[in-house]
């Protein structure tokens, strides 16, 4: 047998290591608009709760999906949104570099007095 004959076969892929972040939801939560569960991310376990997106309302923690893995009552967590930490930045640095071109400066704001 000639070896260029020979089908030369990809070695499969191996899996990606799941992720360590996954969610256990067991119960309703007390007004019956969201899930309790149990969140098991790297290294530690938190308990909270999900409740669905509704337009117009605002987001309360994280913005995640989740996967059901085959076969278990295990899902695992995409996050798209998680919110920062610390107060909130009300002016950028470019907000406040423009200020004077955007209100003028404090030597424009003397009156002037006309005829």
């Amino acid at each position: 047998m000639d070896s260029r004959d020979e089908k030369k076969t990809a070695a499969p892929k191996p899996e990606a290591p799941r992720r360590e972040d996954v969610v256990l939801v067991h119960s309703p939560t007390d007004d019956g608009r969201g899930w309790r569960v149990l969140r098991k991310r790297e290294d530690r376990i938190e308990a909270g709760a999900i409740h669905p997106v509704r337009e117009g309302q605002p987001i309360q923690g994280e913005l995640v999906s989740l996967r059901q893995r085959a076969g278990t009552p295990l899902f695992d967590v995409e996050t798209h949104y998680a919110p920062k930490s610390g107060p909130a930045q009300v002016a950028s640095s470019a907000y406040r570099a423009n200020w004077d071109a955007i209100f003028g400066s404090r030597a424009d704001d003397t009156p002037q007095l006309t005829n």
